[in-house]
């Protein structure tokens, strides 16, 4: 039986498309074991998933080098056939080259990647994320990327089925960066102009939760230009921040008519959950390779060129040039559409 290890340690939109590698992975071996790496915090992504056999967590915010060594530590205990690294950075690297795996495989751009049996180049634009990782196991798999796959847990599902009891959209406003995330006015004014018989359900973080209170009260009591003051009445609008966790979010988005998401994690919560999902992209481009993955998906974007986008792959705390002219170019109509296909 041979034994995989993946690490990615990266954020957590990074650990759900990587899943796509656990899905080939168990299809071509399906008797294989198969551990997974991730830093403390993202484990809860793949709570109860049926290929994994152990989930190993990095500490990285407490006693970081100790933590990773006793990684290693556990790592060369287990003898791994195969170590395949999504990662890019040299504490991975560190974990990857001592390891004591019978084959190491990673991208060419980790510093430690000279120690590597496989070294992979890694290429921005040319591919989507789950294409680049791919690349990692096409030689024993195919070339033919896996889609992401999250499994919401049992307990999940019966956390969210009393949110489903009629027609609802998810929207997840906030990034950790700022010019990935579409401006609390612009999704309250979106907000306010859906049909009233429509529960909007507002998704996040703990911390996320004033943000989503902001909306909820620029959509209830509209008083900007770009609100509608004819509409009489708004959809019910629920703050959900804080409140479900990774697994519980993406079981509320597969039965929702739209999730609605910046270029951030939620996103590929609905595409590993296989949601429809309209991604707005303010200063990023799909282009990057990190778009979304559902059957049913929509970009939504400024439409009009803009010299300056991107103006970065990550995202910056504030626009470069004080504008944001990515974002507040965007309309309402644009994101009211892939919800209610006749608006013009």
């Amino acid at each position: 039986m041979p034994k995989f290890l993946v690490i990615q340690t990266a954020f957590i939109g990074d650990v759900v498309l990587a899943t796509a590698l656990i899905e080939k992975l168990h299809a071509h071996y399906p008797d294989a074991q198969i551990d997974f790496l991730v830093r403390k915090g993202n484990e809860a992504l793949l709570a109860g998933h049926p290929w994994l056999h152990e989930v190993l967590v990095w500490d990285k915010k407490q006693n970081k080098q100790r933590n990773l060594l006793r990684l290693l530590r556990r790592i060369r205990h287990e003898k791994y056939d195969k170590l395949i690294n999504v990662q890019r950075f040299a504490a991975t690297g560190i974990l990857t080259a001592f390891s004591g795996a019978k084959e190491t495989i990673g991208f060419d751009k980790n510093p430690l990647s000279r120690f590597f049996t496989h070294r992979i180049p890694h290429l921005i634009g040319s591919k989507h994320e789950v294409e680049r990782n791919q690349t990692l196991i096409a030689a024993f798999t195919d070339d033919k990327p896996a889609k992401p796959r999250l499994y919401p847990t049992k307990t999940a599902e019966e956390k969210v089925a009393r949110y489903k009891t009629g027609p609802y959209i998810t929207v997840s406003p906030a990034s950790v960066w700022f010019t990935k995330q579409y401006p609390k006015e612009k999704w309250a004014s979106f907000i306010a102009k859906l049909p009233p018989d429509l529960t909007v359900y507002l998704l996040g973080a703990p911390s996320d939760k004033q943000l989503c209170t902001d909306i909820i009260n620029a959509a209830s009591e509209p008083k900007g230009a770009n609100i509608d003051l004819n509409k009489a009445e708004t959809p019910t609008i629920i703050n959900l921040s804080g409140e479900l966790t990774f697994l519980q979010s993406a079981a509320l988005q597969t039965g929702a008519a739209m999730n609605y998401v910046n270029d951030s994690a939620p996103m590929h919560f609905a595409s590993a959950v296989n949601a429809p999902v309209t991604a707005v992209y303010c200063s990023t481009i799909p282009g990057f390779g990190f778009g979304p993955l559902s059957d049913k998906s929509f970009i939504v974007e400024t439409p009009e060129p803009l010299e300056c986008r991107p103006c970065g792959l990550h995202g910056y705390k504030a626009c470069p040039l004080g504008h944001f002219n990515c974002a507040y170019k965007i309309q309402d109509r644009q994101l009211l559409q892939t919800y209610l296909p006749h608006i013009i």
